[in-house]
């Protein structure tokens, strides 16, 4: 049985506990620190994004400013998380050697296997938590535990936030998602996709008794005998170096700051590794790409590879690009678990394409609410359409066409508008009420040779369903919805069963220039109809 570390600091800022992350791992790769497992509280609460994330697209700052919630960065990938002041965080910082390591090693089973103590763990408590790919622990389907992992040299970090007496609403406002709407029954939707140890068991056991079970979970899954210990002296003299860039908004914000839209192309993708964004600035003649911004909830290995990717795609051609994201990932400069070279070529130029769509009289702000199905380019924007769809959820809540085919044109929603563009250009209007209903109807389209569709939906459901409009074969343009949708009130299955309450609305001068394209399109198309 081996000896490891258990080091337990108690509540810290984020500033400090993301700190310790960072020295921790560093003094182990140095070989000055035994393996180690470590817990975290945080006080005052934090909201922490992932490495590879913009704040300002995350987390709505003004929000925790006002509410003493630190913000702050994970030197691991994934997702934006609230840490409130009843969760506990875990970590194991230990060798590749002591984990089986290896650059070809399988991440997900990697993260299988790293969870395990903490598995053990909760079922000790009574709790039958299970693993859930790609990085979740679950219970009845429902999250309880986010896990995530880094390197640096021959050491490796992996780390899980265990949701303990959890508040749903104020999770919901302080990551960026508008909830000004949301009502109490749409708060008890989102616990249906998560959950806490006070939820599972009815009560909420002390902090002690958790570590307890966790610390003899960890024991049982790496078979090792774990002794308390405070920081080392290497420790403590790096921490005092490194807490001043941990505070510091270069650290924060990490020099990754969302895009103008007015000046920057845009596109997003969602893959079998995560969601990934691309911003860029492209000088057209020749097509040299001038800055580049990879962002998204996606694990990469180490983590400043997708830095390192970037600056070497600056001043690089569009004709270059493929070689050198090939290159790097072949070199073994990168690893991103289920994300493909192609995956980040090829939304690449799906961004650049959009700077071409000034030639329609579309700005680059509007071309980035912009997706296409089946087809792309500026070409794709001008051929022969038969169908205008919208989401019911564009109609006002009372409207008695809100659940069904039709509009008043009462002039109180945007909807009315669009039914008049659509008709206007020889188009028809059909109203889509979920997701199943969607897809009944493309494929029926599909069946009695439509020539393609003009199309309204939130990016979350896009980035969603991109395979499910993809295989129906049927081309397709969508325009994304302003204000608040189903995905941004994380209200998804109230928007599949049909019963979505709030409203949206429809971004009318965009679709107005389509459509007007699109008329353009088929007066040059004589065999049209």
């Amino acid at each position: 049985m081996r000896d490891w570390r258990l080091l337990d600091k108690g509540f810290k800022t984020a500033v400090e506990n993301m700190a310790l992350d960072d020295v921790i791992l560093e003094c182990h790769a140095g070989g000055l620190v035994p393996n180690t497992v470590r817990f975290l509280q945080f006080s005052p609460p934090a909201v922490l994004v992932g490495y590879h994330q913009v704040v300002e697209q995350e987390v709505r700052t003004e929000y925790c400013e006002t509410r003493g919630i630190d913000i702050n960065r994970r030197l691991t990938g994934g997702g934006a998380i609230l840490f409130d002041s009843t969760s506990l965080g875990w970590e194991i910082i230990a060798s590749k050697a002591e984990l089986a390591y290896s650059a070809t090693f399988n991440k997900t089973k990697m993260f299988e296997e790293m969870s395990r103590g903490a598995l053990l763990g909760l079922r000790s408590l009574g709790i039958p938590a299970s693993f859930r790919p790609k990085n979740d622990i679950e219970v009845g389907g429902r999250k309880i535990s986010g896990t995530g992992g880094t390197e640096r040299g021959e050491s490796f970090l992996f780390q899980g936030t265990l949701l303990v007496d959890f508040d749903v609403e104020t999770m919901l406002r302080a990551l960026k998602i508008p909830v000004e709407k949301l009502k109490d029954k749409e708060i008890e939707s989102v616990k249906e996709r998560v959950t806490w140890v006070g939820w599972e068991l009815g009560y909420v056991p002390s902090l002690d008794k958790m570590k307890k079970a966790l610390k003899a979970g960890f024991e049982k899954a790496f078979n090792i005998r774990l002794t308390e210990e405070g920081l080392s002296e290497s420790e403590e003299k790096l921490l005092k170096r490194r807490l001043p860039h941990f505070r510091s908004s270069r650290w924060i914000n990490l020099h990754r700051r969302p895009v103008d839209d007015a000046a920057e192309a845009y596109a997003v993708t969602k893959t079998p590794g995560g969601l990934i964004r691309v911003s860029l600035s492209l000088e057209r003649r020749p097509s040299l790409i001038k800055n580049i911004l990879i962002t998204g909830d996606f694990f990469a290995f180490p983590s400043r590879a997708i830095l390192d990717l970037e600056a070497k795609l600056k001043g690089a051609t569009l004709d270059e690009i493929r070689g050198i994201i090939h290159d790097f990932f072949d070199a073994g400069e990168i690893l991103i678990p289920s994300i493909a070279p192609d995956d980040i070529v090829d939304l690449i130029l799906e961004a650049a394409r959009k700077t071409e769509y000034d030639r329609l009289g579309i700005s680059l702000a509007e071309a980035n609410h912009i997706y296409t199905v089946n087809g792309e380019g500026v070409e794709h924007l001008v051929g022969d359409y038969d169908f205008l769809l919208l989401p019911y959820c564009a109609k006002l809540p009372s409207c008695e066409f809100r659940w069904r085919e039709g509009c008043a044109r009462c002039g109180k929603c945007s909807v009315g508008q669009a039914y008049e563009l659509a008709e206007a250009a020889g188009l028809t209007p059909l109203t889509i009420q979920n997701f199943e209903h969607l897809m009944a109807t493309l494929r029926r389209l599909s069946q009695q040779g439509a020539k393609g569709y003009i199309g309204c939906c939130c990016e979350g459901f896009y980035c969603k369903h991109q395979d499910d409009f993809d295989d129906v074969g049927l081309p397709g343009i969508l325009v994304d919805i302003d204000d608040q949708t189903c995905y941004d009130l994380g209200l998804e299955r109230q928007a599949l069963n049909g019963t979505f309450e709030s409203q949206t609305c429809l971004r009318i001068g965009l679709l107005s220039k389509l459509v007007k394209n699109f008329s353009k399109g088929r007066r040059r198309c004589p065999t049209s109809t």
